[in-house]
């Protein structure tokens, strides 16, 4: 199954009220402003948009906003994973029938199934909605590491285009590159690691550092996605302390202090996550300030 998903992809935050009500407004303004700025695709209720705590229906909802704001001009993908494999079908079937052009499934969290117990979920949702789907592999979050071989497996499958490798360990990533289909997609899922896992192969990154500074991104991915290393790397050293600040604490607790700061939403988050500790405010207001983000105000990057 062919899908042209390639770039810098924001796993975009879920703005909220103050209350933690879903700011439909703020959310619809944000997938606007990803999009000016240069991003290559959308994902939306990822673990940055707070999937873990937004209930079946608002995740829906959300999904809805989504693909009716971002209207064709990108694709949208879906976060639709989940630890229940018949909650992660249902919802991986509201977010086709919403006219989402790919979803991203996370590995179950918690239960720790075995390899082939992976491999059944996947199938299983897979078989059960014909949108396409990427895996996503995430086991500093999940307790979950799905094995590169059990991955393969899963690549045979005509609607399974693709996984977000959010291990950290390129050495892994380029292990995969070489191994997999040649139309099976690898995006990096770390963004420390993801213009070395580009010029290595892969063919983007689901980012979270994105969220802040979507158009220096979009031109380091760019420039890697080209193989030219030297460039990749100017745009990259300006990233790196944006790579490290934004998870100075939990994700998305960061990115949505950072948006806050630069008037693009207001400070709702929901618990168990609580608002960005004064402590790490400086990190984090200096890691935006090395990529040229001035706040209060709107993004200006070093590269105009």
């Amino acid at each position: 199954m062919s899908l042209t998903l390639r770039g810098s992809i924001p796993a975009i935050v879920t703005p909220m009220q103050p209350d933690g009500a879903v700011d439909e407004g703020a959310f619809r303004n944000l997938i606007d402003w990803h999009i000016e700025q240069g991003s290559d695709a959308i994902v939306a209720v990822g673990t940055t948009g707070e999937s873990a705590t937004l209930d079946v229906e608002e995740h829906t909802e959300v999904i809805s906003i989504a693909v009716s704001q971002v209207a064709g001009r990108v694709p949208l993908v879906a976060g639709t994973g989940a630890n229940s494999t018949a909650e992660a079908l249902h919802l991986t079937k509201s977010a086709q029938e919403n006219g989402a052009d790919a979803a991203l499934l996370v590995t179950p969290y918690y239960n720790r199934p075995t390899q082939e117990g992976l491999y059944q979920h996947f199938r299983t949702i897979a078989e059960g909605a014909t949108i396409p789907q990427i895996l996503y592999n995430v086991p500093a979050r999940t307790a979950c590491d799905m094995a590169t071989e059990t991955t393969l497996r899963l690549a045979e499958i005509d609607n399974i285009i693709g996984i977000k490798d959010a291990t950290a360990d390129v050495s892994r990533g380029v292990d995969m590159i070489r191994r997999k289909p040649k139309d099976f997609l690898v995006y990096s899922g770390e963004d420390i690691t993801s213009m070395d896992l580009m010029l290595a192969g892969a063919d983007g990154t689901i980012s979270v550092t994105a969220n802040v500074a979507p158009r220096l991104m979009h031109l380091m991915t760019k420039a890697a996605l080209a193989g030219d290393e030297a460039k990749a790397n100017e745009y990259n050293d300006l990233l790196i302390p944006l790579h490290k600040g934004l998870f100075v604490e939990s994700s998305p607790t960061p990115s949505k202090w950072a948006l806050e700061q630069m008037g693009m939403i207001s400070s709702g988050i929901r618990l168990p996550l609580v608002p960005l500790s004064e402590a790490s405010h400086d990190i984090v207001r200096s890691a935006l300030a090395s990529a040229g983000i001035e706040i209060p105000g709107t993004l200006e990057t070093a590269t105009g």
